[in-house]
């Protein structure tokens, strides 16, 4: 798909986007006024259309299909007039492509020898990860300790790091649960796999963990059956066991000073470009986001496996429709199958369980995704996928797993973005891209977040929280394929140190929201 869609934006019609040539709506290009002549598409508009909207081209009967991308993404609920705007008001949901062809679309792949594979700087562990930052974390097992935690990282201020050059910061990693829940099930299994994949995540060159003593969550059952052990980098605590929140603190600030000459000892050194895993996500997406960011994310993931590392697709209900896309490029039947199992058990199980109007929820995009001319999840899954660039889909993980194959992925993770990226990275995501047409600002440490703008007018309101300006495709500045090289040079640039924007508007302290599925009791 991003072949078709480089075609048509280079030297479009100013007014509008025909992404191919077999859809039956086009995109308008900015704000259009009623009976604005889109002299291509020979028709003029019949409202005022908002920019990124759809735009009928023919007439389209009542029940027939609507079709951007050169796939179906909703109906019309009645008859829609050449020129008309389309959009929630006139088009409803259809049905999804059933036909998985599991992996007829897969094809070889070229892999760089490592002498020849693009390199950054990195901090290369004992057990063989790399990580992009060098962060103590201060990570509460329970919410009864986050404040604890929260006072210890903030009593080390950036005036008693500015002898450590190679720490990049102390950071508490708390949450709102750990205790009134089962000690069994999803949700349990979920939450520890979630703890102790950033209890191991390369980013952390030293780790410090605080329980209450008494929750569900204990620390030393975590300790014996994650095999944890006290060391100059990695200690555990319990409040009640240290006798108070006092002393608590003042015992983990001795130790994190105690750490910080350790740490420190831990320096950069090149790295090849197959030590990433890079952590895909959308977040307040608009119609140009499947345009531009999103394909253009993908180019760079393409290069990324090109040189042997490893881009993870997330978000299972943002695939929903536009998952035969994948399961096309799957290995392997078993490896298509296994995505297949996450879509019906979010839909069929999931939603079911936690969801009395699952069918709205699932079928209806954000607010802010439908002022932005998404109108349907269909529409809004077809361009999400293309975060995953053309290569084939190699492994499909449950939430918080460890991602261990080199090359293209997908992780079962809900859409909302702190949660999702959340298990990303404690799967060993360490760096995240983040694409944005509205306007998202996510921060997360201890993985630094790339936001990529979908459109210019975006970017430069935003110009503080933005990274990349995507939008340049569409002003026909460049390419998909040329902004996916720039996308790929700024994750090498910025995990060998330099700042992103939200690190230097120093935000990311608050994302660690782990998949929470269970009763509180």
């Amino acid at each position: 798909m991003r072949e078709e869609i480089l075609g048509r934006i280079i030297g479009m019609e100013p007014l509008a986007i025909r992404l191919h040539e077999n859809d039956n709506v086009v995109t308008a290009k900015s704000n259009l006024s009623i009976n604005s002549n889109i002299i291509e598409e020979n028709l003029s508009t019949k409202q005022r259309i908002p920019m990124g909207h759809k735009i009928a081209t023919r007439n389209i009967k009542q029940g027939e299909k609507i079709v951007k991308y050169n796939n179906v993404i909703g109906v019309a609920k009645k008859l829609i007039k050449i020129g008309d705007h389309v959009h929630v008001h006139n088009t409803g949901m259809a049905e999804r492509n059933a036909d998985y062809e599991f992996s007829q679309g897969c094809k070889q792949i070229e892999v760089l020898p490592e002498s020849q594979r693009a390199t950054f700087e990195g901090f290369r562990r004992s057990n063989g990860k790399v990580g992009t930052r060098n962060f103590i974390g201060v990570i509460s097992s329970v919410n009864c300790s986050a404040t604890v935690c929260k006072k210890i990282a903030e009593f080390i201020d950036d005036n008693e790091l500015v002898d450590f050059d190679n720490v990049d910061g102390i950071v508490a990693i708390t949450h709102g649960t750990g205790c009134g829940m089962t000690n069994k099930g999803l949700g349990w299994e979920l939450l520890q796999a979630t703890i102790a994949g950033y209890a191991q995540h390369p980013n952390f060159g030293g780790l410090l963990v605080i329980g209450l003593g008494c929750e569900t969550n204990q620390v030393h059952e975590m300790a014996n059956s994650l095999k944890w052990q006290n060391s100059r980098t990695f200690q555990m605590l319990t409040i009640q066991g240290i006798g108070g929140t006092r002393k608590t603190i003042n015992e983990g600030v001795r130790l994190i000073r105690e750490m910080l000459p350790v740490v420190n000892k831990q320096s950069r050194s090149t790295c090849p470009a197959s030590d990433i895993i890079l952590g895909l996500e959308c977040g307040g997406s608009d119609a140009y986001s499947g345009m531009t960011a999103n394909p253009a994310l993908g180019a760079a993931v393409d290069l990324l496996v090109k040189n042997g590392g490893t881009g993870t697709l997330a978000e299972t209900p943002e695939i929903f429709g536009a998952e035969h896309l994948l399961t096309r490029r799957a290995i392997n039947e078993k490896v298509g199958k296994k995505l297949v199992s996450f879509i019906k058990w979010w839909t069929e199980d999931y939603l079911t369980k936690f969801e009395e109007n699952k069918n709205e929820l699932h079928q209806d995009p954000s607010p802010g995704n439908k002022a932005g001319g998404l109108t349907t999840i269909l529409e809004k899954s077809l361009g999400a996928v293309a975060k995953g660039g053309t290569t084939n889909l190699v492994d499909v993980y449950q939430y918080a797993e460890n991602i261990e194959a080199k090359g293209f992925t997908f992780m079962n993770t809900p859409g909302y973005d702190v949660t999702s990226i959340t298990g990303l990275i404690a799967g060993g995501a360490n760096m995240i891209c983040f694409t944005t047409g509205r306007g998202s600002v996510f921060g997360c440490k201890p993985a630094p977040s790339i936001k990529l703008a979908s459109n210019d007018q975006m970017f430069n309101h935003m110009i503080e929280d933005m990274d990349i300006n995507c939008g340049k495709i569409l002003l026909g500045e460049s390419t998909i394929d040329s902004m996916g090289q720039e996308i790929f040079d700024t994750i090498l640039k910025i995990a060998s140190g330099s700042k992103s924007k939200s690190e230097l508007n120093g935000l990311g302290d608050l994302e660690f929201v782990p998949w929470h599925m269970s009763a509180v009791t």
